[in-house]
């Protein structure tokens, strides 16, 4: 059985790989994304390069460290999934509220990847603001072989360089939101978000994001008590590869989601969207009153038409963007409108 490190002391980043115990040939295993934001959601995937001595890998198994929650695994054809659930040593804030336990370790098993090839396996999760930036959590990693397998789980003591061990655990980065461009994709580095365009407010109408065109977030004013808000912006992918947005934040709300909305026999229904929402290459997705849009709950304060709200997106490749909300009247369909007419239901997101 696998000793993982204790969880109290993984500080939380993104994995680096898995050379093996038995044998002098290694296997290779690695995380694709090697930054992360706190309080935001991360992509892990899991890069199986080769087997061990030309045999295939069998079994592939990632220990989740303490602060980092919410933990699901992506369904892999030909493969079984396992979970291993345990309390957390202290509750976390989640998109749906407070939260004392979640998986701690992912195992796929039951298939076969040959040595001559490669493959991914994938997980979600959200870091908790238990990190700050600077900090590194570590992600332990098995893969098995018929003949044996190797356990990537050492952490460097502190000032120790990681590369002094022998099977270093794979680790993440943790960085401020503004901060994680650089990094978060593998294709290219993401260049810091541009402002070209502004607002009559003097917020950005426009941020990029590596390939993503971030276009006008807005949100629409509250009326005194209201818990919940919702939100709008247009997402375009420039680029050859897709792109997800899998959360949001405002800096009134406790938690986002992004829902979708839809009118069966006159009756409008509201369901959260499930893994995200995929923005193809070359395409663009449009959030807007009536359909889809981003759903801020737990507000702590009224949102006033006029004012700025900051906030951020977080994307699967692009990660965590700062964006800069504007405030529209209750009820308007549109940024900077004012507000329709008495007589129509003004609430609907």
């Amino acid at each position: 059985m696998f000793h993982a490190h204790p969880r109290t002391a993984l500080p939380v980043a993104t994995l680096l790989l898995v050379p093996l115990l038995a044998s002098a040939a290694s296997a290779h295993a690695l995380l694709e994304r090697k930054e992360a934001a706190p309080n935001a959601a991360y992509r892990g995937v899991v890069q199986i390069m080769h087997g061990c001595d030309g045999q295939p890998t069998t079994r592939v198994s990632v220990s989740i460290p303490e602060g980092v929650t919410g933990a699901k695994p992506m369904p892999k054809p030909g493969w079984t999934i396992a979970t291993t659930r345990s309390a957390y040593a202290k509750p976390y804030p989640s998109f749906h509220g407070t939260v004392t336990e979640g998986v701690t370790t992912i195992t796929w098993s039951g298939g076969s990847l040959p040595d001559d090839q490669v493959d991914e396996f994938t997980f979600f999760a959200r870091v908790s603001d238990a990190f700050e930036p600077g900090a590194t959590i570590y992600f332990p990693v098995e893969q098995d072989c018929p003949g044996g397998g190797t356990r990537w789980s050492e952490i460097p003591a502190q000032g120790q360089d990681a590369r002094a061990l022998k099977n270093p655990a794979p680790a993440v980065r943790i960085v401020a939101a503004k901060g994680m461009a650089p990094g978060i994709q593998t294709t290219a580095a993401t260049p810091a978000p541009a402002t070209p365009a502004k607002t009559e407010t003097g917020a950005s109408a426009e941020t990029r994001a590596g390939t993503l065109a971030i276009e006008t977030p807005w949100l629409r004013a509250t009326p005194g008590g209201a818990k919940v808000a919702g939100g709008y912006v247009t997402l375009r992918n420039t680029g050859s590869e897709p792109d997800r947005l899998t959360g949001a934040t405002i800096a009134r709300a406790g938690r986002g989601e992004i829902h979708t909305m839809s009118t069966e026999n006159g009756v409008m229904k509201m369901a959260p969207v499930e893994g995200g929402l995929t923005i193809a290459p070359g395409a663009g997705v449009a959030l807007k009153p009536g359909g889809l849009h981003l759903m801020f709950l737990d507000l702590t304060e009224a949102l006033r038409a006029g004012e700025t709200v900051s906030g951020t997106l977080t994307f699967e490749r692009a990660g965590t963007v700062p964006v800069t909300f504007t405030v529209a009247p209750i009820g308007a369909q549109a940024p900077g409108a004012t507000a329709p007419e008495s007589g129509g239901h003004q609430h609907h997101h």
